[in-house]
């Protein structure tokens, strides 16, 4: 028997719940905009939507290891339906990233290493390690045909590293626009972007588009630098960073499991041979 009680407890519960997170969320908003001016000031690199690669001499090394980072690719995308899609790790996300269209395998998230796929990707690992204040890594691998919406990202302290790895033969039909600037990706090549500025991504092309995406704190004054690690250790305790947390961390279980489940197949194979 169903006790109603208990069930218009939890409704009030969930519903407390959702409108607590949509002032949260509206706070943030309001926040992050009053201090994308100061943050835009205090940058030593820079206010441009698209930044100058000189700034940041640890790119070179992603550039000059790029195939070893696309074997490392290739290899986690033999499992890609263990992968999961923007929205299933962040449910935020669930405006600009539909179906299995956008896939993200996740290396770092707000500066923690995630140890099972990170070890699927040992080379890229290194790589990034050596950047300076690694907040989050994700290989990103979206569908043909697929349009990202345009939106903006949460912090002026943080810049977006694109590095490209498998990008369609027409590649000025992939595409993506920061700003007023328009940018194509091409393999072994990488940019920096700042993605509090509105944009969006076309992938109109009839095969798949797989990069390496990193971002790192923007390199700025002192009371730049303290403003940022402050509202990053803030936003760590919102639902914007312990929902995809935990979901992360189911997500690294079962692509684990899957990789086991593929190994034991192909070691069953030859012994039967």
């Amino acid at each position: 028997m169903t006790n109603t009680g208990d069930t218009h407890a939890i409704t009030w519960q969930q519903r407390f719940k959702k409108a607590r997170r949509k002032r949260v969320k509206a706070f943030g908003k309001k926040l992050t905009r009053g201090l994308a001016s100061f943050l835009g000031r205090q940058s030593t690199v820079g206010d441009a939507p698209v930044l100058e690669s000189k700034h940041f001499p640890f790119l070179k090394s992603f550039s000059s290891n790029w195939e070893q980072v696309l074997f490392e690719a290739r290899e986690i995308l033999k499992h890609r339906e263990a992968i999961p899609a923007f929205q299933e790790i962040s449910p935020d996300q669930k405006r600009i990233s539909k179906g299995a269209n956008w896939r993200t395998f996740i290396l770092f998230g707000f500066g923690n290493r995630l140890g099972m796929n990170c070890k699927h990707a040992p080379i890229t690992t290194r790589l990034l390690e050596a950047v300076p204040n690694l907040q989050t890594a994700w290989f990103s691998i979206l569908s043909p045909g697929y349009h990202i919406p345009a939106h903006r990202g949460v912090s002026k302290g943080i810049l977006r590293a694109h590095l490209g790895l498998i990008i369609p033969k027409e590649a000025e039909k992939c595409r993506m626009r920061v700003g007023d600037t328009i940018n194509v990706w091409h393999p072994g090549e990488i940019f920096v972007f700042d993605d509090t500025y509105e944009h969006e991504v076309w992938n109109d092309t009839e095969e798949e588009r797989v990069i390496l995406l990193f971002d790192f704190d923007r390199p700025m004054r002192f009371w730049g630098r303290v403003v940022n690690q402050t509202f990053i250790a803030l936003m760590k305790h919102t639902a914007f960073y312990q929902e995809p947390k935990k979901n992360v961390k189911n997500w690294e279980d079962r692509f684990e499991a899957a990789t086991r489940r593929a190994n034991e197949n192909l070691e069953k194979l030859s012994d039967a041979d």
